[in-house]
């Protein structure tokens, strides 16, 4: 797949703005930049050094185009790995274009998604999974996320794996090596040894596998669904938590019809807050199917705030106990979400009443939304539902959705083996089954890949990345 011809592409925003960055990529970058590069300078551009930056005019022939800055990586010091030229121009898109299309028709293409980073891993500067977390990188949104982005860009996860498959290598080679000898009953793997280490790799492999239930929530941001019945104040309580007027708040009861969604960032962990429609019994078809929506969306998430009007509880008696039941059909009906119950409004009652109210309601958490008592600690209770400690731990985190099922595959694999050992099977079989694990760690790092892997991989990149 390796590609010999020079690319080229926007590498910053498209659009108006200060500057752009224009990257070429290729045997013949250097050369090419060079011929449209004046400057008052002796030397032509190819004879600059690498990792230089120089001004000078990009000319068209005898027309100008821009006064721009063109720094030099030569390979195989570089991103790519090959000759590459960034060229830093005014930030024009008549400009950009003007630059692009000169480069095109003297022997450039423009580059597909990811074709930068493709070449990268292709020449060796980094493996698979470290790719992967480049366009994750570009794409973290909060701190969590650029950090688990980071680690994995630094190579924190992809050595983990590399340590786990060179010592099942060492094994498979034995193994192989009895086969060799199979005539002779030469036995040159250690099968007590190998027993010790496969319990290592399953501890590794399941606190990876383990991980992903953080590193998925953090990448992609926690689900929280705001539900109740009309009027406690969901709205109120969504604009109170982004600090912005979101939702339309009325004191008519059913004013949210459908569904409302905003993100924000909590202690570096980003949180998906969805404001439902009330849940009541109502004949108006649109405010029906808006309550229907709220059940999918509650199905969704991954916790869910369930809220009620203090107001309420106080003044009809037999209240508390009919929302106790409701809260028990909720939990009982999506036993595996987290489900925190909020008591709303409770600035209008009296110490007494609010005394009473955690008398009844031990787990509830006492709120005014509207102005904004109780929602940093609310914050606060959010955040203990990602485990904060494996983020902050030096353990590599899996975010990926397919680094997490070749993780799976390769466990698969490993327990087939131990459990060929457990029943004494020949070193032809349990070598199958170590193969296979290989194979697993391998897709993760790029070890074992194909055309189409990364394609599929790839394509998800921006265009000049």
């Amino acid at each position: 797949m390796i590609q010999n011809d020079t690319i080229i592409a926007l590498a910053t925003p498209s659009g108006a703005g200060a500057i752009a960055i224009i990257r070429l990529s290729g045997a013949a970058a250097v050369t090419l930049a060079s011929r449209f590069y004046t400057s008052g300078g002796s030397k032509a551009l190819s004879e600059q050094k690498s990792h230089t930056v120089h001004l000078g005019n990009l000319v068209d022939g005898e027309k100008m185009l821009d006064e721009a800055l063109f720094t030099i990586f030569k390979g195989p010091h570089s991103y790519t790995g090959e000759d590459v030229v960034e060229i830093s121009c005014h930030g024009s898109p008549y400009i950009q274009q003007q630059i692009i299309q000169l480069f095109l028709r003297n022997g450039c293409r423009m580059a597909e998604a990811g074709e930068f980073t493709l070449r990268a891993f292709l020449n060796g500067k980094f493996d698979l999974s470290q790719a992967e977390a480049v366009a994750d990188l570009i794409a973290a949104e909060n701190a969590a996320s650029h950090q688990i982005a980071l680690q994995q860009m630094r190579g924190g996860f992809s050595n983990e794996i590399k340590r786990l498959r060179d010592e099942l290598l060492q094994f498979a080679s034995l193994i192989e090596l009895e086969l060799d000898f199979a005539e002779e009953d030469v036995a040159f793997a250690d099968r007590e040894q190998f027993r010790e280490y496969l319990t290592k790799i399953q501890d590794v492999l399941k606190r990876l596998i383990g991980s992903f239930a953080v590193g998925n929530v953090i990448k992609n941001g926690i689900p929280v669904a705001i539900v109740g019945e009309p009027n406690v104040g969901k709205s109120t309580l969504l604009n109170a938590l982004l600090n912005e007027e979101r939702a339309i708040v009325s004191e008519i009861a059913g004013t949210t019809r459908d569904t409302i969604e905003d993100e924000i960032t909590i202690g570096g962990i980003g949180f998906r807050f969805i404001d439902t429609a009330g849940i009541r019994d109502t004949q108006d078809v649109i405010e029906g199917m808006g309550i229907q929506r709220t059940f999918m969306k509650i199905e969704k998430a991954q916790v869910v705030l369930y809220l009620v009007d203090g107001e309420v509880l106080i003044r009809q008696g037999k209240e508390i106990e009919r929302l106790k039941g409701e809260l028990d059909k909720i939990q009982k009906k999506f036993p595996n979400k987290m489900l925190i119950t909020l008591v709303n409004k409770i600035d209008s009652l009296t110490i007494e009443q609010q005394n009473s109210i955690k008398k009844h309601f031990e787990a509830a958490h006492l709120i005014a939304a509207k102005s904004g008592f109780g929602i940093e600690e609310l914050k606060t209770i959010l955040l203990e539902f990602v485990n904060l400690g494996t983020l902050n731990s030096r353990g590599a985190i899996v975010s990926n959705t397919r680094h997490y099922d070749a993780l799976l595959k390769a466990l698969e694999a490993i327990e087939h083996v131990r459990t060929g050992m457990n029943e004494d099977l020949s070193g032809d079989l349990l070598a199958i089954d170590v193969k296979d694990a290989l194979y697993h760690l391998g897709e993760i790092t790029g070890e074992v890949t194909n055309d189409e892997l990364l394609g599929n991989i790839f394509a998800n990149f921006c265009i000049g990345k």
